[in-house]
């Protein structure tokens, strides 16, 4: 498998922000920060209620249908508060850590990271289609057929509420999925670009979604179970503007513009 490298090259400023007042610890960064991006080769997959997922799946999932997707690179690990830091100068995320997913973004906080961290690279970073997440967290055209992304046992690659102590964990500590991609099972929520709508069972090419009144999240998280944590399942509870402790996201880019 392929991996790209981009790398922030500008000193810039961490704040820390405190929960409950307003004292900032500030540092500079003297290294450059990582955004490792995995390539997944293009194909065609079964999107939604699947057999692995056997009894779990619920009616959002249905019905499952044929997508063919263009190939294209996602982020190996979830963007983590150092990542988000150096680019927005604050971390707005509950509770604190460097290498924790960062939290507590909306919709468009996210939107607004992508513009700063594309003028400062020269790329054109995205968040995934919801598409393009399920295909990912499948294992793209490595795909085992698995019911959580990387494995049948959820222990193996998710934090969620039964193993989590409901605390988000550093990225990258669970086994990842076939394409060697971390956490698309659990720790958080994770963001995607398009609004959630009903399936149809008509084959879809790299679908998208404009319009509607809540915004894809995939993945499941520290304060759910299991059943949250399927590469199938679906949460779209929230508007663009919504934020919580649990839900972070992960970046993409389209394969002909790396």
């Amino acid at each position: 498998m392929k991996t790209s490298h981009i790398f922030l090259t500008t000193a810039m400023m961490i704040m820390a922000l405190g929960c409950g007042n307003s004292v900032d610890n500030t540092m500079t960064l003297t290294e450059p920060i990582e955004h490792e991006m995995i390539f997944v080769q293009g194909g065609t997959f079964t999107m939604g209620c699947t057999v692995e997922q056997g009894s779990d799946c619920v009616g959002d999932e249905k019905p499952a249908h044929r997508v063919t997707l263009s190939s294209f690179y996602i982020g190996k690990y979830e963007v983590t508060q150092a990542q988000w830091a150096s680019v927005m100068g604050k971390n707005p995320s509950r509770p604190k850590g460097d290498n924790l997913p960062v939290t507590f973004i909306s919709w468009y906080n996210v939107q607004d990271f992508i513009t700063k961290l594309n003028a400062a690279t020269g790329k054109n970073y995205r968040l995934p289609t919801e598409a393009e997440w399920e295909y990912a967290a499948r294992g793209g055209n490595r795909s085992q057929g698995y019911k959580y992304s990387g494995s049948n046992t959820a222990d193996d690659v998710a934090w969620y509420k039964s193993n989590s102590g409901r605390k988000m964990q550093p990225v990258g500590m669970k086994l990842p999925n076939e394409l060697g991609i971390h956490d698309m099972s659990g720790n958080v929520w994770e963001w995607c670009s398009d609004w959630k709508t009903a399936y149809s069972a008509s084959d879809k090419v790299n679908p998208t979604t404009k319009t509607g009144s809540s915004r894809v999240r995939r993945g499941g998280c520290i304060s759910r179970n299991d059943f949250h944590c399927r590469v199938s399942r679906r949460y779209g509870k929230g508007t663009s503007s919504v934020r919580a402790t649990n839900l972070g996201f992960r970046l993409a880019i389209s394969a002909e513009q790396e």
